[in-house]
């Protein structure tokens, strides 16, 4: 993820890991205020298949992909489904 993006060009994005399994939308981004590391990646209208998971979820109950498990963004947002576990 060499080139920077705006979190509001990411947001809305399709969740999808490297074999096409679809796990929602971005809803939002958290991060470290401080140093600026992204932490996790809020899922919006999660998929069955998402929620079937053992996801952490944020304390208002949204599911969680922890921003480590992100490979590239594009017209989707592709993770690596290994690094969720």
């Amino acid at each position: 993820m060499a080139d920077r993006q705006f979190s509001k060009e990411v947001i809305g994005k399709t969740v999808v890991s490297r074999s096409g399994k679809r796990f929602g939308e971005v809803g939002d981004i958290i991060f470290e205020t401080k140093s600026g590391e992204l932490i996790n990646v809020v899922l919006k209208n999660p998929t069955p298949y998402a929620e079937k998971l053992e996801l952490e979820k944020a304390k208002t109950g949204e599911l969680l992909i922890p921003f480590s498990a992100v490979l590239a963004t594009g017209d989707y947002l592709l993770i690596s489904e290994e690094d969720l576990v």
